[in-house]
């Protein structure tokens, strides 16, 4: 199996760039994003602080998380329940950098992010899939952009979609998840030592598209 890594950090266009490039070489894509979102949004749902970890690990038995692909679409399921656009509002994506930190969490994920990845060609992205979920991942990459242009990037993707939000808000919760994530004592953002550094503040989405796929031989 061909397994991609795409790891940066929070508003980098991971999503969207792996997206394009799993579609181009007919890989299933994997947003293991979705799945931290997922558990935080089953945290507020229980009116559990997502910093409470103590909280947060008891939920974790009963939390039953699903990727499930319709008309070739990724669509996220949590106990049932598709979650898709829930997950990604502001509080769930503040709310994730939170259980993300949590060892237990991260362990109750692993199984599932490795075994789409020993049965299938993939392409996942996240914070830590070249470090530690798929370390002997053939490709790897770390696709970043300043703190501003992915705060501008988030800004128009949510009003576009007819959410208030206010960008200088976004901005700050982009630094302050930059500095959670990077700082976690487990599995810390960080570019693997053999990932390929793509900075896209300056590339179109077409073109951060081409600078990973053109370095992909299949």
């Amino acid at each position: 199996m061909i397994n991609i890594a795409i790891d940066g950090p929070a508003g980098a266009g991971k999503s969207t760039v792996a997206k394009a490039v799993a579609k181009k070489f007919g890989f299933i894509y994997v947003d293991t994003g979705a799945l931290y979102r997922s558990i935080s949004v089953n945290a507020l749902k229980h009116c559990i602080e997502t910093t409470d970890t103590e909280k947060v690990i008891a939920m974790l038995p009963e939390t039953n998380v699903e990727l499930k692909y319709i008309d070739g679409t990724q669509r996220v399921f949590l106990n049932g329940e598709d979650v898709s656009e829930e997950i990604r509002l502001p509080e769930a994506s503040m709310a994730a950098s939170n259980v993300s930190a949590i060892p237990a969490v991260r362990e109750f994920l692993l199984d599932l992010q490795r075994d789409m990845a020993k049965n299938h060609n993939v392409v996942m992205d996240g914070r830590d899939i070249g470090t530690v979920i798929l370390p002997d991942a053939q490709y790897k990459f770390f696709l970043t952009a300043s703190a501003e242009v992915r705060a501008d990037r988030r800004y128009k993707e949510l009003t576009e979609k007819g959410i208030e939000v206010d960008y200088n808000a976004l901005l700050e919760e982009i630094v302050q998840r930059d500095y959670n994530d990077s700082h976690r004592e487990t599995a810390p953002l960080r570019q693997a030592e053999d990932a390929i550094l793509i900075d896209s503040s300056n590339l179109t989405l077409e073109e951060s598209i081409e600078a990973i796929a053109n370095k992909i031989k299949v």
